[in-house]
């Protein structure tokens, strides 16, 4: 008999949930039978019934609402659910209820260290709930930082990165940046792609620009809502380098952008798994530089597929992107080994074979 196996997510964004989805594309040709619980317009509902998936035009939208956990329980009653994989909040809380004196496995994604604590008691309406079998965690950051607010069991926990196809990026030609914004064509381009959070380390990135030599052609882009704030601003006000940063704000067409510039930089401080915009950088063939924090060091070997600096050290990110731009043969060997990378550590194939051996030994387990 097939492992059954059904999956609660938000498949709306096909960039965001392509790589989630792709696990159960691969899954289902291997003989588990899967059912997605997601809003069925949408194009990856559309593929994954092409795909002999099962869709249920359904996601919870309030906590605790009997009739949606209703509606979980239901069909996992009336289909043999082995396995319920749960991705979000609001399926997490309304899954594990609907789990209730059930023999089905149930199993909670994590993509985020950060905002779990055994002090708090929401924690345990979710990740610490005891009716959990299995946390699967995106890095191995985040899995320890789980183990560190698990007491007991702490087997509870895996790490199964979610995979990326370098293929999958291959149709972002890069977009005239330096025209749009009037730069000289001989610009050297850093990018950063996020909103701007505090965990995000963006004023230390400022900072790191405004130790720059004023002569040098350098310039930052800065792609996300919310970048120009007043702090951000102040910083710059101090430095001699405002017309070398530049405010994109929101952007479709960010991947585009991220082609056509030279180095992508994350200043991130804490809390993040391995990061999305790193990833699509890296397939994309754009060298990163990368601060230090648990989940993202694992993206990169220093060296050869990016350059790792210790978070909140504006000095050493100013000291790694002028030894990038001075030096060309290490970008070229970054550049390529970043693809390479991606393509052998972190390639979606690996995803689906650890997550079906996951799912085997689990329901094994009884």
């Amino acid at each position: 008999m097939p492992i059954k196996v059904l999956a609660i997510s938000n498949y709306k964004d096909f960039h965001t949930g392509r790589p989630e989805a792709s696990i159960f594309f691969g899954l289902a040709k291997l003989g588990f039978e899967i059912s997605v619980m997601t809003y069925k317009d949408c194009q990856l509902a559309r593929d994954f019934e092409a795909a002999g998936i099962k869709v249920i035009d359904f996601h919870p939208e309030k906590k605790f609402d009997k009739t949606e956990i209703k509606t979980i329980r239901d069909f996992v009653l009336d289909n043999y659910i082995d396995v319920m994989h749960l991705f979000n909040s609001i399926s997490i809380v309304n899954g594990i209820r609907a789990a209730k004196n059930l023999k089905v496995k149930v199993v909670l994604y994590r993509g985020f260290a950060g905002n779990i604590n055994w002090y708090d008691p929401t924690a345990y309406i979710k990740y610490l709930h005891p009716r959990v079998d299995k946390i699967t965690c995106n890095s191995k950051g985040v899995e320890e930082y789980i183990q560190s607010q698990l007491f007991f069991d702490k087997s509870k926990t895996i790490t199964i990165n979610k995979g990326h196809d370098v293929r999958w990026y291959q149709g972002y030609e890069p977009y005239d940046i330096k025209k749009e914004l009037g730069l000289d064509p001989n610009s050297f381009l850093l990018i950063n792609v996020a909103n701007n959070r505090r965990m995000k380390g963006i004023p230390y990135l400022l900072k790191a620009m405004n130790n720059l030599p004023e002569e040098l052609p350098i310039h930052l882009l800065l792609a996300g809502r919310d970048m120009d704030n007043k702090e951000n601003l102040a910083i710059l006000a101090k430095g001699n380098q405002k017309e070398k940063v530049h405010f994109l704000g929101f952007r479709k067409n960010v991947l585009n952008i991220v082609a056509s510039c030279d180095v992508f930089v994350l200043s991130s401080l804490y809390g993040e798994s391995i990061t999305k915009s790193v990833i699509e950088a890296m397939s994309l063939g754009i060298p990163p530089i990368i601060t230090d924090i648990p989940g993202n060091v694992e993206l990169v070997e220093h060296g050869k597929s990016g350059i790792v600096v210790p978070s909140k050290d504006s000095k050493s990110l100013t000291k790694a992107i002028l030894q990038i731009y001075k030096d060309e043969a290490l970008r070229t060997k970054i550049a390529a080994g970043a693809t390479e990378w991606i393509n052998t550590e972190l390639n979606y194939k690996k995803t689906i074979q650890k997550m079906k051996e996951f799912y085997e030994g689990l329901v094994l387990e009884g």
